[in-house]
């Protein structure tokens, strides 16, 4: 577990960063359960009984749909069933998603205060700043967030209080053994290109690392700022002829259209390497990650601890990911031109599971 003092280092070289997010002005989407009518926001929880005869009512507010968020959600939810709270039995889940939207993130959370609910989690950062802003009386869970301090969503990693835990999705170290691994491993590299929208604040944190860590081995982060999803293609594109290689952190608005991103590498011979296995898996060459699933899995069990326990989240340390494996993916590799040594393959500690083939 990271301390404190590594995350105000981090903090601090973001004073002056705005919280802020990407507007592709896209529809809310509301979701209750599996279908896809929004929940009563009168509607009080469900927990009159008690042992295992108790239900629950929770709501997630996710900030925009992509492989790694989703698949986070999908690890929270099967926490909590590993633990007997199964949606549609026992569990209601009111689950809205803003669509990388900041109006709707915050009228989602807004409607969220307004409704009775047992837990609240917020996945990616904007959603759960909005959610920490707005809901007084209810606990709070987080996913999928850089910098929780930095963010203000909580003050103290290892004593929250009040009503506030949940877990961050990186590890500093993730990001400085990837600048390791293209510096060491693709020696011609000399730019790397980075499309990123500097309102979303975790993207910041990320490529702030990457470029302190870069300047070691004299590569240049060269940067295509964008503004909402719409423009990642062109932004992309714009890279080409400038750059030896493409990366991405774990930027929302950048995520969303990584498909783009993924067919300017193939079409042009570029290694693309990314923050998060979920993109690995779609079609960049490499990470140093986890799998968010896991990541969700383990807020989930956070979950467990509050619903069945009364825990409080203020009394719960935040977590941080630590296990953490190269990942490669060798069809990307023959896509993009990259010839996959020995070396690079030596680098993933768990081949079995790491090495896609």
């Amino acid at each position: 577990m990271k301390t404190k003092k590594m995350w105000l280092g981090l903090s601090m070289a973001l004073m002056l960063v705005a919280a802020g997010c990407g507007n592709n002005n896209a529809a809310v989407k509301n979701e209750a359960g599996t279908g896809n009518a929004p929940a009563a926001a009168t509607e009080a929880p469900a927990n009159a009984g008690s042992g295992d005869s108790k239900s629950y009512k929770i709501a997630i507010s996710q900030y925009v749909e992509h492989p790694s968020l989703d698949a986070t959600r999908e690890g929270f939810l099967a926490a909590l069933k590993d633990a007997g709270i199964v949606e549609g039995e026992n569990l209601k889940v009111d689950l809205q998603n803003a669509q990388a939207d900041q109006a709707n993130n915050l009228s989602i959370a807004q409607k969220i205060a307004g409704d009775k609910n047992d837990l609240v989690l917020g996945i990616a950062t904007s959603a759960a700043q909005a959610v920490v802003q707005n809901v007084k009386d209810t606990p709070i869970l987080f996913a999928a967030v850089t910098d929780p301090v930095d963010a203000k969503i909580v003050s103290d990693l290892e004593h929250p209080g009040g009503q506030v835990s949940g877990a961050s999705d990186t590890n500093p170290e993730s990001i400085n053994r990837l600048m390791n691994f293209i510096a060491t491993q693709f020696p011609k590299v000399k730019k790397l290109g980075l499309v990123i929208n500097e309102g979303e604040p975790n993207a910041v944190v990320m490529a702030d690392i990457a470029k302190a860590e870069l300047d070691k081995h004299g590569i240049e982060l060269v940067k295509a700022a964008i503004t909402n999803t719409s423009e990642v293609k062109q932004a992309a594109e714009s890279l080409v002829g400038r750059v030896d290689a493409l990366y991405i952190t774990l930027d929302n608005s950048v995520v969303s259209g990584v498909d783009s991103i993924i067919q300017t590498a193939n079409d042009n011979k570029l290694p693309f390497f990314s923050a998060d296995r979920d993109t690995v898996e779609k079609g960049a060459f490499a990470t140093v990650g986890f799998k968010y699933f896991d990541h969700g899995y383990q807020v989930g069990e956070m979950a467990v601890e509050v619903l069945k326990n009364g825990t409080s989240p203020g009394d719960m340390k935040v977590k941080m990911q630590e296990k953490l494996d190269v990942i490669l993916n060798l069809k990307a590799a023959a896509a993009q031109g990259i010839e996959v040594t020995d070396a690079m393959k030596a680098e993933v500690a768990d081949p079995a599971n790491n090495i896609i083939q």
